[in-house]
């Protein structure tokens, strides 16, 4: 689930699997001013190699619009969220850069 409220409880709340029960997104006006970077979807952990998939629209566009507005991301194979800079996009680009 996605929120543009900085002050949602359940930004700070962990499901089991380790990822959030929302994460933060850029609002639809600032999506709208246009992607600075590709829209992608799947970005590779360095440490561990394992691929991961992002379903939330609202997160890729945010990454696609503000590379920088993480400042970490979940790991499917590490179940737990990381630095951005441990991440590669599909197309070998840093996540975050």
């Amino acid at each position: 689930m996605e929120t543009t409220d900085r002050n949602d409880p359940d930004l700070h709340k962990e499901k089991q699997n380790g990822q959030n029960e929302k994460y933060l997104v850029l609002s639809k006006e600032e999506i709208d001013k246009g992607f600075i970077r590709p829209y992608r979807s799947k970005y590779v952990h360095d440490a561990c190699g394992v691929e991961t998939t992002m379903n939330s629209v609202g997160i890729c566009e945010t990454y696609a619009r503000d590379p920088k507005f993480y400042g970490a991301t979940y790991c499917c194979g590490c179940n737990k969220h990381l630095p951005v800079e441990e991440f590669k996009w599909s197309d070998g680009q840093v996540v975050g850069s």
